[in-house]
């Protein structure tokens, strides 16, 4: 061991030579040839292209041809583009710090060249001919095309075999092509791409509208269960879509996010997003999402990572919450604003973006009243907030004859109440069939709601026990309920230490009174232990709300009357997020009528 160290530390420090350089740099930019196809795709669009073909072979490990019909580039600049740090798009650290374009690094060409052969042919308006050189030999020589620019890739990682070895099979790689091309086709409506591969052709997508152009990539089914997500806050906007909790996945294959009309992947916005769907979304699923962030150029720093998919914002806390309340406000909506038809085609025209500008469109200005939760337009029931029905109500709502029908009772999404079945779930008429609502998970939702609008507002109405609940309590749960005690206020609890290793429950919230209080106690201590931030204190508190709405709501096999069963279906229609309990499971489940029809061979 000593006689290698001595080896190394002789070693005398040199310049490493330039080509090694550059292919050290390229590991940086060129991954595979996805890589390539991004930034050459990324080059073509701050040319002004209005078209852009993408031709490959062998998965675009032989062969990557990228051809635009931008302005090109002067036959006597064609030497300094291929070179390392040169670029027309930058040329002052101001410019840096308010990039507008999807390029500015001046690596791309240079590190590609180092690693696989290329050559570069360009047209400008007005030149007599195109020109073409080639990187390896710097030769220039006239060549024939209309203006804009052809770079043609050959054999990816020749000069590097280890690297070459890491490569995927010829589809797979094929397979992060097009996807390259295809993130930049979703924020680039305006312009036309093409992908060949073997000179056969792959994908094709012409100029068209923003919601058509998203409508093809993502398909039908992604429109139709999401919701629009729009908002203006001046210097920040963000608009486009937010699957619903019901329509998560598996796996996190749909989740696209654009800061400039730049496609990126950051912790920041994820973490955002998955904070809107905190309460609505079951077990490990993942949401689907497309998301167009628009925010001024000096905001953010593109100049973080060479392959320019990270960014940076100067307030990313701001961002963040922009984030998270878009989102949450998107799927806060409703049933009421949800059970009508026509949704798919509605959606698949959404405003999403001005690819041309980078810019929103038609976004509405929403002030702080838009984040808050929208409060209940009639008074709760008794029985909502935990009281008992008045002896008038019959003792079993099954099979007892249905209500006359109100005038306005078509009107109602989610119908008028017909029976009670099994104990837990009610059976309602609406004008499009058979509503069957889980009716534990649906109170669940309208009590959370209701807590954490009480707990938005100002400090919930307390209920003193009459007798303390006392409980032994470990150092670290007398720890945190000292630390957080303002916080368990706010929540409506009085916990506090009275001696050595005992807390005192003093006080909980009124409409939770005959719970299970000393067990809320403890998940929320819990919870808090392991939190420090004031964003993770949100969130343990509203999993506190859940937990206490899990205990407040109406339970299964409780006998309900017609009104009562009728109250809670138009609670679901005026309660955010009714669609899903807290705990992401679906709350209610329409028949159609001719789903109806199917099962008895009607019309057969």
């Amino acid at each position: 061991m000593s006689a290698v160290l001595e080896r190394a530390a002789r070693r005398p420090i040199r310049e490493l030579p330039s080509e090694l350089v550059s292919q050290i740099a390229a590991g940086e930019v060129v991954e595979r040839p996805a890589s390539v196809v991004r930034e050459l795709v990324d080059n073509a669009i701050d040319a002004g292209a209005t078209s852009i073909a993408v031709r490959l072979a062998g998965g675009g490990i032989r062969q990557i041809a990228v051809e635009d019909d931008g302005h090109g580039i002067a036959a006597d600049e064609l030497a300094a583009a291929l070179r390392r740090h040169a670029t027309s798009k930058i040329a002052s650290l101001a410019d840096l710090e308010g990039v507008a374009t999807m390029g500015f690094r001046g690596e791309a060409l240079a590190a590609i060249a180092s690693v696989a052969d290329v050559a570069l042919t360009s047209r400008t308006v007005d030149a007599a001919h195109a020109t073409t050189i080639d990187a390896r030999s710097g030769e220039l020589r006239a060549a024939a095309r209309a203006v804009g620019t052809t770079v043609d890739v050959r054999e990816l990682f020749f000069r590097t075999p280890a690297r070459r070895k890491f490569l995927k099979s010829e589809a797979t790689e094929l397979a992060h092509c097009v996807e390259a091309v295809r993130r930049h086709a979703l924020a680039r409506p305006d312009l036309a791409f093409a992908v060949w591969h073997d000179g056969k052709p792959v994908a094709r997508w012409p100029r068209a509208a923003g919601g058509d152009r998203a409508a093809e990539l993502l398909g039908a089914e992604f429109f139709a269960h999401s919701r629009a997500v729009g908002v203006d806050l001046g210097g920040l906007a963000i608009v486009g879509r937010a699957g619903t909790p019901e329509s998560a996945r598996s796996r996190a294959d749909l989740q696209y996010v654009y800061v400039n009309g730049r496609h990126v992947r950051d912790k920041l916005i994820a973490h955002a997003v998955r904070a809107a769907y905190d309460d609505v979304l079951h077990g490990g699923r993942q949401p689907a999402y497309l998301l167009f962030i628009a925010v001024a150029p000096e905001r953010v720093d593109v100049n973080v990572h060479p392959a320019k998919v990270e960014v940076r914002f100067r307030d990313a806390r701001e961002v963040h919450e922009a984030v998270r309340k878009a989102v949450a406000a998107a799927l806060a909506a409703a049933p009421a604003e949800r059970a009508t038809t026509g949704d798919v085609e509605e959606a698949a025209h959404a405003p999403l973006a001005d690819a041309a500008s980078q810019r929103p469109l038609h976004l509405s200005t929403h002030d702080d009243v838009a984040w808050t939760l929208r409060a209940a337009e009639a008074p709760a029931p008794p029985w909502l907030v935990g009281e008992r029905p008045s002896s008038t109500s019959t003792p079993d709502a099954r099979g007892s004859t249905a209500p006359r029908r109100d005038d306005d009772a078509d009107d109602w999404p989610l119908g008028r109440a017909l029976a009670q079945l099994a104990g837990a779930f009610i059976l309602a008429e609406n004008a499009n069939g058979l509503v069957i609502v889980d009716m534990h998970a649906a109170h669940e939702r309208i009590v959370y709601e209701r807590l954490k609008s009480a707990v938005d507002s100002g400090a919930p109405a307390q209920q003193t026990l009459l007798i303390p609940a006392t409980f032994p309590a470990s150092a670290s749960e007398v720890a945190t309920a000292e630390a957080h005690a303002d916080l368990l206020r706010t929540l409506g609890l009085d916990l506090a230490p009275i001696g050595s290793g005992t807390l005192a429950l003093r006080a909980v919230p009124a409409a939770l009174a005959g719970g299970d209080v000393v067990e809320l106690a403890r998940s929320v201590l819990a919870e808090l232990a392991d939190v420090g931030s004031s964003e993770a204190l949100l969130r343990a508190r509203d999993e506190l709300l859940s937990t206490m709405a899990c205990h407040g709501a109406v339970r299964a096999n409780r006998a309900l009357t017609l009104p009562e069963m009728n109250a809670l279906l138009r609670d679901m229609e005026r309660t955010d997020r009714a669609d899903q309990c807290n705990h992401g499971r679906p709350t209610w489940r329409q028949v159609t009528h001719a789903e109806l029809d199917r099962l008895f061979w009607r019309g057969r």
